[in-house]
């Protein structure tokens, strides 16, 4: 306006400013008018200003947002506070969105939480597409966790089972009518693999200069991993009102930046520790060794990279092998089902990852379970930034994107009484075993998970050798406990059960 006020004499400079008034309104005018002629996904209303956030108080937005998609379909649009996001809740939808669509929808927009646990992006679940991300991608899938690199680390996994086992069987022993807590033995071994594959060792203490104590391996995990899963759920207000930003959220920043502080000095302290001992000449197989060996990352993204494996291997899988078991217990007749299916393949053999792709009925427990329980219910948000076209409706440039896995998993148009646990649902000869868009669990196209094959491997050995060892029974009460809590959907009560040793015939 400043440029077209200057070439007019001072007295017309009131009538100009008139005159640039009634375009500027003509122009909102104009583009109000084109939004209403674009054909939009349905909007869920809510009020003045704030959208709909009132309507999103708890921290299991999932559901919320599975009950709206019985109103207003599979895919439909919410205002939380300035900002216009999409919500899909459909698996034909998210996998439109996810690949036929991927070029106009492949941007991340995290809230602050993540935006700071995450250093802006810097790991590979979180990262835009980019050159950067192709080539860490790259490095993950080679030196951990693609099919070959999985090889290497069979024996690791292999280990980590037999001492679940060997650990069941002795809290058995010594306490046949006790319950006990699956949790604790599961993320305990869980842990150490993840450890070890990333930093080539079950690290049981490190010294951490800015703490000025060793840190016990128990601290190692609340640190790096505990801490940062419940950090990762802490809301800003500041995300949705973004035009207010420059106010202070003290409390807010305070445990975030704190948490995110107390990782970074353990992370490079753990670091430190594998950089000596690989001076000293001690190369072994890991994630770390290889990182370093490539030299082609900066401190910060080496820092970042390894507590990503040593995060996302702790906890997701966790979640579905603990849901799997909590389900299994609680349906005995489906528990012996599977438990036949692996004596008529295994017969008194121990049940190997080579014996997977001949047990259906295993398949099928798994892939339920990740329908049923899905480990992680919201895909972190997207950003169209090119206008598109999905499921039929114009979704414009700018507008935010939520894929709600819990509600594409129950979806009463795609699956018959979803509520229920039924892994026969799998049997039917609609699914294939390799079909990645089961439950959309792992993703799809360019951005499926890179750690899908080591899922798959670890839980469905760990849960087959489970009930090949023992009779499995919940605890008193346990059945009415499914409540989750954190940014995946893990059991706010550990899972406590009855274990009872079968005798090998």
């Amino acid at each position: 306006m400043q440029s077209l006020l200057a070439g007019i004499p001072a007295g017309g400079a009131a009538a100009a400013a008139a005159v640039g008034g009634l375009v500027a309104a003509a122009a909102l005018a104009e583009r109000a008018d084109q939004k209403n002629r674009l054909n939009l996904p349905p909007a869920v209303p809510g009020l003045p200003i704030i959208g709909n956030l009132h309507q999103l108080k708890e921290k299991k937005p999932h559901q919320t947002f599975a009950r709206w998609s019985e109103e207003y379909g599979p895919i439909y649009s919410i205002r939380t506070g300035a900002s216009s996001v999409v919500v899909v809740n459909s698996a034909e939808v998210a996998k439109e969105a996810m690949v036929a669509k991927y070029s106009s929808i492949n941007t991340r927009k995290l809230p602050k939480a993540l935006s700071v646990l995450t250093r802006d992006k810097k790991i590979v679940a979180m990262s835009d597409q980019g050159e950067l991300y192709k080539m860490v991608k790259r490095y993950i899938m080679v030196s951990m966790l693609g099919a070959a690199a999985q090889k290497q680390f069979r024996d690791t996994r292999n280990t980590m089972i037999d001492n679940m086992l060997s650990t069941f069987h002795a809290l058995v022993a010594d306490d046949p009518k006790a319950p006990l807590n699956f949790r604790d033995v599961f993320q305990n071994e869980l842990f150490g693999l993840s450890m070890t594959q990333a930093l080539s060792e079950d690290v049981s203490s490190v010294y951490v200069e800015e703490f000025g104590k060793a840190l016990s391996r128990e601290e190692i995990y609340q640190t790096a991993v505990a801490d940062m899963m419940m950090c990762a759920i802490e809301v800003d207000w500041r995300d949705f009102f973004p035009y207010l930003g420059w106010i202070p959220n003290r409390s807010f920043e305070t445990r975030v930046l704190t948490t995110e502080a107390r990782r970074t000095a353990l992370m490079q302290a753990l670091i430190n520790q594998q950089k000596e001992r690989i001076a000293r000449g001690e190369s072994r197989m890991s994630y770390v060794d290889f990182l370093l060996a490539e030299n082609t990352l900066t401190d910060e993204q080496l820092l970042m990279l390894v507590w990503e494996a040593v995060i996302e291997a702790a906890d997701t899988t966790l979640v579905t092998t603990e849901w799997a078991m909590y389900e299994i217990a609680k349906h005995p007749e489906k528990q012996e089902y599977l438990y036949q299916e692996i004596r008529k393949v295994c017969g008194n053999k121990t049940v190997t990852e080579d014996h997977l792709p001949e047990l259906p009925y295993l398949n099928a427990v798994f892939h339920e379970t990740l329908r049923r329980h899905s480990p992680v219910p919201l895909v972190p948000p997207r950003l169209v930034h090119e206008s598109t076209n999905l499921a039929g409706y114009e979704v414009p440039a700018g507008t935010q994107m939520i894929i709600n896995l819990y509600g594409c998993n129950m979806n009463k148009s795609d699956w018959d009484a979803p509520e229920e646990w039924r892994p026969e649902r799998f049997l039917d000869g609609s699914f294939e075993v390799a079909d990645m868009y089961k439950t959309m669990a792992f993703g799809g196209g360019r951005r499926a998970c890179a750690g899908s094959i080591q899922a798959v491997n670890i839980a469905c050995t760990a849960i087959a050798r489970f009930v090949q060892e023992f009779a499995w029974t919940l605890k008193e009460g346990d059945e009415d406990k499914d409540d989750t809590i954190q940014l995946t959907t893990n059991r706010l009560y550990p899972l406590h059960v009855y274990l009872t040793p079968r005798g090998r015939k």
